[in-house]
């Protein structure tokens, strides 16, 4: 029986490798991006050369408008990404973290699994090196799984349990290149940036280009990523 699953394709290093985890777990995968109010495309760019270049059976991008709430330097221009920050894995939670995202991304993931008749989906989150977002931490990802469960009609039905992958939870930025190198990741397709400029390429000082220069120099690999400077 043929093994399928959604993986969330965001365009970043970590989605990506998730991706590659899935494929070589067996799964024939469809993945999910988000056209959600961001303040540039530029990784939506980036998703869709990842999905073509991994052969994956469908790739939907879903339009939603998180900027309408606003609350996050990624939807609200008047807001400032912040940079070169001292301490980025501990600390207050940064004006990055967008309000509710991973729990609506899951949801509509969930959603389309469920029309599909897939119960299992994959998202690229990190809890070991990340910005502090409470939306990337292996309890929210138990609760929601639970919540699917009792949710849906497929599983009250008994067609099936969902299960919610996070292959990368806790590895290291380092961990999850190396992971994706062997699996035969293009990095040179993935855009981590949160600030890019109009020829989208990467600021160097958001805490999401911080973490992915820090995870190439230690896993020993050359980063492929454009830079401003």
């Amino acid at each position: 029986m043929e093994k399928t699953a959604i993986v969330l394709l965001s365009g970043g290093l970590d989605s990506a490798t998730t991706l590659a985890i899935a494929r070589n777990q067996g799964f024939s995968c469809f993945a999910m991006s988000f056209q959600y109010g961001q303040r540039h495309s530029v990784e939506l760019q980036a998703a869709q050369s990842i999905a073509r270049s991994s052969g994956v059976m469908e790739h939907r991008i879903v339009e939603i408008d998180l900027a309408s709430f606003g609350g996050s330097a990624l939807t609200d221009s008047s807001i400032d990404v912040p940079k070169d920050r001292r301490q980025i894995t501990s600390g207050p939670i940064p004006e990055t973290y967008v309000p509710a995202r991973n729990t609506i991304f899951l949801s509509y993931a969930l959603a389309w699994a469920e029309v599909l008749g897939v119960f299992d989906i994959f998202i690229g989150i990190n809890a070991t090196d990340y910005s502090g977002y409470p939306d990337c931490r292996g309890e929210f990802i138990q609760a929601f799984e639970k919540m699917a469960n009792l949710a849906t009609a497929a599983a009250v039905q008994g067609r099936g349990q969902f299960r919610i992958h996070t292959p990368i939870l806790m590895m290291a930025k380092s961990q999850i290149i190396q992971t994706g190198i062997r699996l035969g990741v293009d990095y040179s397709l993935t855009h981590s940036c949160y600030d890019p400029d109009s020829q989208g390429r990467a600021c160097g000082h958001c805490d999401s280009c911080r973490l992915r220069k820090k995870g190439f120099t230690e896993s020993g690999v050359t980063d492929p990523t454009r830079y401003q400077q």
